[in-house]
């Protein structure tokens, strides 16, 4: 079978690694970028992901590159805990958390791609253009950065190219930019010491303004951690002095104008700040739920199809899932499109579900109810609300993504095993 991936990003880098584990040889990714690059910073895995990523053989890689997290803390911008929970392996998870920057694990999944299918397996600096469905045949079209172009014949098409998708694009045509709630988020990293626990992830906010602390990487020597950031609120606040540049000073100015009176826990943001060499703003986008995927061989994965607001660290977590499953319908259906329609009806109306409970920030929702009933903050969180509403909150969220603790550590591997049967002369495919 002939497989082709438009983006090599974490989505379709993850697709190609799963679709070799499954038994595919013949998958080729095509990247727009003239290399693979990663745009963007930290990013946390949840333990459903991770378990993936372990059982494709790279989790011990992937550990020494990143902070198993241990912890997240929800404050009000006074620094009040408004609720807290373990994370990872000390909550009983058998696989833990990781908090990473978006370069090593696209690094790693990129070189675990050619390993597997050869350095060919990757084309760089050539987009899609065009795309052909027809009942027996598709084919994209890809242009070079030279402008030339070349037509594909594939037996499956996978656009994993993100929240711009070229594929999704062509499969509706008419749908237009990714909307923005009106949000603008700062983002970068620095050095600095450790806070509270050393592998914490802390989320401050109101009802309108998040801001987003947690380590992704370690220097044990000099008892450091890369501290990731992200300051978020919305565009339009303050106008009349917005930068008017992407100078980092500008922008350290504006974050601080909203965000210098708050008090994070064990930091000094103004410090942080000044310690921020880059400083990146991007609105926040996401995409409208998608009422199909998949059209004959074509289909989407990752940010492609369901592309969500950065609220319970679920980007990249489900376009790893994503990739399982695909290749796990894949490899169980004799019909690549009867494959391509049972991973959609799969992951399709989870992840509607959690596109839609990231449009109301996810677990954060916390953050913004305590707001709205004690804006002042409060000594005891227990007077705000009880422990079960807040437990109920976090619990309903884990559900809907599929990373709550009992699913993840109970539920069936999606590794498919190869076995010989002598009678049919063939090798068959089973996934347990």
């Amino acid at each position: 079978m002939r497989i082709t991936i438009v983006g090599a990003g974490i989505a379709g880098l993850a697709t190609a690694v799963s679709l070799h584990a499954a038994g595919f040889e013949d998958v080729t990714v095509f990247e727009a970028d003239s290399r693979i690059r990663s745009l963007g910073l930290g990013l946390n895995i949840l333990p459903n992901a991770v378990r993936e990523l372990a059982e494709l053989g790279l989790l011990e890689e992937l550990q020494q590159r990143a902070v198993r997290t241990r912890e997240l803390a929800m404050y009000n911008p006074h620094g009040d805990l408004v609720w807290r929970e373990d994370r990872g392996l000390v909550a009983g998870y058998r696989w833990p958390q990781l908090s990473i920057s978006r370069s090593p694990l696209v690094e790693v999944l990129a070189a675990e791609v050619r390993r597997r299918l050869g350095a060919g397996a990757v084309v760089t600096g050539t987009r899609l253009t065009g795309l052909r469905v027809e009942p027996g045949t598709t084919c994209g079209v890809f242009t070079g950065r030279d402008g030339s172009t070349r037509t594909v014949e594939t037996d499956v098409l996978i656009g994993a190219d993100g929240v711009h998708s070229a594929v999704r694009a062509a499969l509706y045509p008419e749908e237009g930019p990714p909307p923005t709630n009106g949000v603008t988020m700062y983002r970068g990293t620095a050095w600095g010491d450790p806070f509270l626990t050393g592998s914490s992830m802390a989320v401050l906010g109101d009802d309108r303004r998040r801001l987003v602390l947690y380590p992704i990487d370690r220097d044990e020597a000099a008892g450091k951690v890369l501290i990731n950031w992200v300051a978020a609120f919305p565009e339009g606040e303050d106008d009349r002095r917005r930068p008017s540049s992407d100078g980092a000073a500008e922008m350290r100015t504006t974050v601080l104008r909203q965000f210098g009176d708050w008090a994070p826990p064990g930091l000094d943001l103004t410090c942080l700040l000044d310690d921020t060499r880059d400083i990146h703003r991007y609105p926040m986008i996401d995409r409208d739920p998608l009422p199909r995927w998949t059209f004959g061989t074509v289909t989407l994965v990752g940010d492609a199809a369901h592309a969500m607001y950065p609220a319970g660290s679920n980007g990249a977590t489900q376009a790893v899932v994503d990739a399982r499953v695909l290749a796990w319908h894949l490899a169980g259906h004799p019909d690549a499109g009867d494959a391509l329609r049972a991973y959609e009806n799969e992951r399709r109306p989870q992840m509607t579900e959690l596109q839609k409970a990231n449009r109301s920030m996810g677990p954060e929702r916390v953050i913004t109810l305590a707001h709205e009933r004690a804006p002042r903050g409060f000594d005891d969180v227990r007077d705000v609300f009880s422990e079960e509403e807040l437990a109920e909150i976090s619990r309903g969220y884990a559900q809907t993504g599929k990373f709550d603790q009992d699913w993840v550590n109970s539920r069936p591997s999606l590794t498919v095993h190869r076995r010989h049967e002598p009678d049919m002369r063939r090798e068959t495919w089973s996934a347990q």
